[in-house]
């Protein structure tokens, strides 16, 4: 199965890591990177968003690639294959994989997230996904938005698409250390997957259930300090997109790219 993988990343940092990874893998790739470097694995496009890389990314994928594949810079891949696989008998159009993040207040997040998504797909994670290609052209260009993966995921599903989520092929990365920062990159994700939904037409129980957060998210708080910053950041995502919050981008921070 044909696979090429497209890469954002804001600037050169971890992007010789990258390089040498799917290079190792052995599948075609281009870095879409908002500095210039001679490489020709590597194209220039000032930064706008993961959206619009994305975009621009995708016109170096040969015509006849069956899967796309979605993945960030600072990341390590294990176990790929694992994730192919599930696209094999072609009842499956996009998978994400599970994110490993070592340690910090995500760590136990995402045992969560997890656990809900395992079920419902209520979010995903563009660390790294695999998408059927045709299903892929068919929502494409990406809107701007700042929750990028999960307006993929809600488009797939819109569409009648099947998603699964993978926990054998997963990825390591690092993310946010102190309670404080995980309340801004929740704000931000948050805020950017309220923009998704407004996007796309889900299923019901997806939509559900975003309607409830605001109203649920305090039953967090069980987790002590972790949870205060969760629920703070969740609710000013919230309050972030009614205000009127359509930016595509968040100024980078907490190692996001």
């Amino acid at each position: 199965m044909s696979v090429f993988f497209v890469v954002p990343s804001r600037d050169l940092t971890g992007l010789q890591d990258k390089i040498a990874e799917l290079g190792g893998l052995g599948y075609p790739f281009v870095v879409v990177c908002g500095e210039k470097v001679d490489n020709p694995r590597v194209v220039y496009r000032a930064a706008r968003g993961k959206f619009d890389a994305i975009n621009f990314g995708l016109q170096f994928a040969p015509s006849d690639v069956e899967f796309i594949a979605l993945n960030d810079v600072d990341t390590c891949i294990h176990n790929f294959p694992s994730a192919l696989s599930l696209m094999k008998d072609g009842s499956i159009d996009l998978v994400f994989a599970r994110v490993d993040v070592g340690s910090g207040p995500q760590l136990s997040f995402y045992s969560f997230l997890d656990a809900l998504r395992k079920r419902v797909p209520i979010a995903a994670s563009g660390e790294l996904m695999l998408i059927r290609r045709e299903v892929f052209d068919d929502i494409l260009p990406l809107e701007p938005c700042k929750a990028e993966d999960s307006y993929i995921l809600f488009r797939v599903l819109e569409k009648g698409g099947k998603v699964a989520f993978s926990e054998k092929c997963y990825v390591t990365t690092k993310r946010t250390s102190l309670s404080q920062e995980e309340e801004a990159y929740k704000r931000r994700t948050v805020g950017g997957i309220y923009q998704a939904l407004s996007m796309s037409k889900p299923p019901a129980l997806v939509r559900l259930f975003y309607l409830l957060l605001p109203f649920v998210s305090p039953m967090l708080l069980v987790s002590g300090r972790n949870g205060y910053h969760w629920v703070k950041g969740i609710l000013l995502g919230f309050v972030d997109y009614l205000r009127g919050d359509r930016a595509a981008s968040w100024k980078p921070s907490y190692g996001q790219r």
